[in-house]
């Protein structure tokens, strides 16, 4: 019995590093860039110009798979939740016996009681979020509805780690501003990942072995 215990948590422990890394699964290209695809030949009609249309009003604003659009981060979420709850219950019971009789025995102490219950709880949670700054992404798809799925990343080598910003998501031509930007607040569907990996990503995360026995324990 001792043996196939201790080859059990040998087994457990062999498996730790894996279930505590385990993450969300992202798809490879999930924030690739897109690159535009090479235009057809043009007919040989006998026309003079072959460009692709772009109505004058578009500008040099993005449009087509390929362009170049910056995204402005400007998330900022703020939760707070409160809640207190409070109960307080009393009770009394007495009687009086007689000054004649058998039950004269009894003092008026001996048959009275009382008791009280009494109940407070309060909670309170808050949590904020804030990222700012700015990522450039590519069109990867132009929707017939004039939408279009925008993706890209920004990589940042530091000297003591690196630093990933992932964004995707849909937005629309007309909140698209004249110099190619546009808040992340107007993207749909939108996945922005920040991330990180080096020394100081390791030093703010639990060990592998203690994330295990964090997961396993019951309390």
């Amino acid at each position: 019995m001792r043996r196939r215990l201790s080859k059990g948590l040998l087994v457990l422990l062999a498996l730790a590093p894996a279930m505590a890394h385990a993450k969300d699964k992202v798809a490879p290209d999930a924030f690739s860039v897109t690159m535009p695809a090479p235009p057809p030949a043009p007919p040989a009609n006998g026309s003079i110009f072959q460009g692709a249309y772009v109505p004058l009003t578009s500008g040099g604003r993005a449009g087509q798979v390929g362009d170049i659009i910056t995204i402005q981060l400007v998330e900022r979420t703020a939760a707070t939740k409160s809640n207190a709850a409070g109960t307080q219950r009393d009770g009394n019971i007495g009687l009086t016996p007689p000054s004649t009789g058998p039950l004269s025995l009894f003092n008026p102490s001996d048959v009275a009681m009382g008791g009280g219950q009494q109940f407070k709880g309060k909670g309170d949670a808050s949590q904020s979020n804030a990222l700012s700054g700015e990522v450039s992404v590519t069109v990867a798809a132009v929707y017939p509805n004039g939408t279009m799925l925008v993706k890209g990343e920004k990589l940042l080598t530091l000297n003591r780690g690196d630093e990933r910003v992932q964004i995707a998501g849909i937005v629309r031509a007309i909140d698209i501003s004249p110099d190619n930007r546009i808040l992340s607040t107007r993207v749909a569907n939108a996945n922005i990942r920040y991330v990180g990996k080096g020394e100081i990503a390791r030093a703010s995360q639990q060990g592998w072995l203690q994330r295990f026995f964090s997961i396993i324990s019951p309390f």
